[in-house]
């Protein structure tokens, strides 16, 4: 993998670069809404990304703490924070495409504030990992990954079961789409997979590495402790 790293990077590079020109200059401009709907592209892709990534930290979290497997746990946090960052992504692009298209930034539509709790619960995970220690604090963060998980199918489900100013999916939701703009929202989709599936692999490196030279170094600790006495 170590190999072939570099070459899936240069690879999600041009990936990347093709759907950003795809979406800002081929793909054709709504009729009705003009370029701004062009956010589309970047929107509802990261939101996607968003739950392939929490996901992967319940179904880490759950193994760890069904069999306290470490490597399972270094997945969940690596793969809560990539999450977090494409849950920002759609928290801001958001009221950058509603403001000229709803006429304000922001409503507390059950869509837009289930999302907003989603990351307020991925972000207290981040800090609970953060500033926390103890031999308890990945029991507990595995929790709370478990309870975050709970509010994703209210994010997803809110727009079918509840009257909302979100508009209504126009993928799997009885809606249409031009085929042309559905390519370039699916090649971006890709593109952000591809990139989180790269950053997760290196982050989750970088998150083992981080624990055994800590591991080393209470090893060190202890030793010194032992030949002082």
């Amino acid at each position: 993998m170590k190999r072939a790293f570099p070459i899936l990077a240069i690879l999600t590079a041009g990936l990347l670069s093709y759907a950003l020109y795809e979406a800002l200059v081929a793909a054709p401009t709504d009729r009705l809404q003009g370029d701004v709907y062009r956010i589309i592209y970047y929107h509802v892709p990261s939101a996607w990304t968003m739950f392939t990534f929490f996901a992967i930290n319940f179904v880490a979290s759950v193994a760890y703490l069904i069999r306290r497997n470490l490597k399972a746990d270094a997945v969940a946090v690596a793969a809560a924070e990539i999450g977090v960052v494409f849950n920002t992504v759609v928290l801001v692009t958001g009221p950058l495409w509603a403001r000229p298209v709803w006429g304000i930034w922001w409503t507390w539509d059950i869509r837009l504030t289930s999302t907003l709790v989603l990351w307020l619960i991925y972000v207290s995970y981040l800090l609970l990992r953060r500033f926390s220690s103890g031999a308890q604090m990945p029991l507990l963060a595995a929790a709370l990954a478990v309870f975050g998980a709970l509010d994703m199918p209210l994010v997803y489900f809110s727009i079918w079961f509840f009257r909302t100013q979100h508009p209504q999916p126009v993928v799997g939701g009885g809606g249409s789409i031009d085929p042309r703009m559905l390519h370039v929202w699916l090649l971006n989709w890709l593109a952000f997979e591809c990139f989180g599936l790269l950053v997760l692999w290196s982050r989750y490196r970088l998150e083992m590495v981080r624990r055994e030279v800590e591991e080393t170094q209470a090893l060190e600790s202890l030793l010194e402790v032992g030949n002082s006495r």
